[in-house]
């Protein structure tokens, strides 16, 4: 099992969609920045069957502090929630093919 580097990624994207890296890494930075305004203003953007990226709200709660047992107040706050779609779930466990890389 390898680590994917983001510059290892812009050189496969590029070579599965017949295009220059400088292409593809401006393709993938376009992505990521409008997922994060979509998702940054409430929206939830989806890729049927892929992935889907939404804000979740987390409530104001009581925690206890795990040393001393006293109870800690935790703000109300805001987190990403990233959900896999159907189709890679089917993929990853081998009930469809996987696509193949661009040499």
């Amino acid at each position: 099992m390898a680590n994917i580097t983001k510059a290892e990624l812009v050189d496969q994207v590029a070579a599965q969609a017949g295009t220059d890296k400088t292409t593809a890494a401006a393709v993938l930075k376009g992505f990521e920045e409008a997922v994060l305004a979509y998702v940054t203003k409430g929206d939830k953007v989806s890729l049927t069957g892929f992935v889907s990226f939404e804000q979740q709200a987390k409530p104001a709660r009581t925690v206890r502090n795990p040393q001393t047992g006293e109870p800690v107040k935790v703000k109300a706050k805001k987190v990403p929630k990233v959900s896999v779609g159907a189709t890679f779930k089917k993929v990853v466990n081998k009930e469809a093919p996987a696509p193949k890389l661009a040499k």
